[in-house]
């Protein structure tokens, strides 16, 4: 599913649809789901696109291709209007109803729906051997959470063969929600560790049969985490898939600033560098990066930069990224740029008083996303200490207390945010 408008990852969504938005400093967020799909031997994968959707196309078309004798394809199924429906999609279950005669043109027995924009590492030919293992007609991969951070999440409540017997959408009443909480005594067979509190969310990964989501998706309901899916517990063999690790939904640009930080760690939660299960992205076929006398400590550097004399600690720098002497990076996700900007185009902008690409000399950043192909000049300092939590201003947004440099963001030498 690669629809949504990602409205709480603005502005980062405000010329991308949300699965589009560039990961780790070299992949998108979409890389991600598409790769488990890979690795998982699942070959056969649609992306079901609709809101600024150009780049996310523009990714896929460059990223995944298949040999002819595979069998397998990575294909963009768009919102469309036609004859019979004008409308665009309503939400994730209608999405796939509305293209539910391309994947029936197809032999299949089981469909696995997954969203595009989760951090997570998983081998779903697991969730596919238990959902025929238990004669399930719907699995739901679940994570165990402390019921302290449960109120924001879809919550399911399971008997011991793991079927779902109730679910219940952002529980907020405490009572509730310790009614949900996992039986202590079923922490071993769940892989679950220590003594806190948990309760069982949904992630948002659904296993059908094929004649069950015919049958499911043969009304007028539009989401399946607010309808399919709760109406389908009770009336038919709906499973709990209890997945252990980590997983992430980039659902605001905290949540975004913080994972991506993580994988500067020394052992972040999501391993880029596992090669049994890689991820997988568009070939760009850059050169090394170089590296200038700079002081680099817990920072992620993609492929195609230029580091000069400057300081660079908790941070992720993305392709082609440019960083000038004397400047000051702290907990900055940079995304790089698109393309090298010319020696011509450089002297051509600052006749016009805009910096070239990248971030200029002597100037200090922390707290930030950069965006991509954005334009930082000499001597600025841009933090959000003393700002409010959210805001807009004239040449950035600050929000969830980090400051966002738009894509294309200019921001003029001696500029102080």
């Amino acid at each position: 599913m690669g629809g949504g408008q990602g409205t709480r990852l603005f502005p980062l969504t405000k010329e991308r649809s949300k699965p589009a938005v560039p990961l780790a400093g070299k992949y998108r967020l979409v890389d991600v789901p598409i790769s488990n799909c890979i690795n998982s031997n699942l070959r056969r994968i649609y992306v079901l696109t609709q809101f600024n959707s150009a780049s996310l196309h523009r990714h896929i078309y460059q990223s995944y291709k298949f040999d002819q004798f595979s069998g397998g394809f990575v294909e963009i199924l768009a919102a469309e209007q036609s004859f019979t429906n004008t409308s665009w999609y309503q939400g994730t279950a209608d999405a796939v109803r509305k293209n539910l005669i391309h994947l029936l043109n197809h032999s299949f027995d089981y469909c696995l729906v997954l969203s595009g924009d989760q951090l997570y590492r998983m081998d779903f030919r697991r969730i596919l051997l238990q959902h025929v293992d238990t004669n399930a007609e719907l699995t739901i991969a679940t994570l165990p959470v402390p019921t302290s951070e449960a109120g924001g999440l879809g919550i399911m409540q399971i008997d011991d063969s793991k079927r779902i017997t109730r679910f219940v959408e952002k529980p907020k009443d405490p009572g509730l929600l310790k009614a949900l909480a996992l039986d202590r005594k079923s922490y071993s067979g769940l892989g679950i560790e220590g003594d806190e509190e948990y309760a069982l969310a949904s992630m948002g990964i659904y296993v059908f049969n094929r004649d069950v989501l015919i049958q499911l998706l043969s009304n007028e309901e539009t989401d399946f985490g607010k309808h399919i899916i709760p109406n389908a517990i009770g009336k038919r063999q709906v499973y709990s898939y209890v997945f252990q690790g980590y997983w992430e939904d980039i659902g605001t640009i905290r949540s975004f600033f913080e994972a991506n930080l993580d994988l500067a760690s020394e052992l972040p939660q999501f391993n880029f560098f596992d090669m049994a299960a890689p991820i997988f992205s568009r070939p760009r076929f850059l050169p090394g990066s170089k590296i200038n006398g700079a002081q680099i400590d817990h920072a992620l550097v993609s492929d195609g930069c230029i580091i000069n004399h400057s300081k660079i600690s908790q941070s992720i720098i993305g392709i082609r990224s440019l960083v000038g002497s004397g400047s000051t990076l702290n907990r900055v996700v940079m995304m790089g740029c698109d393309h090298y900007e010319s020696q011509d185009s450089i002297i051509e902008n600052e006749m016009l008083g805009k910096p070239r690409l990248g971030i200029g000399q002597n100037t200090f950043i922390e707290n930030a996303i950069i965006d991509k192909n954005a334009r930082i000049g000499d001597n600025c300092v841009i933090s959000p200490d003393g700002k409010v939590a959210d805001m807009d201003g004239p040449l950035y947004h600050i929000r969830d207390g980090i400051v966002v440099i738009p894509k294309n963001g200019i921001i003029p030498h001696g500029t102080k945010i």
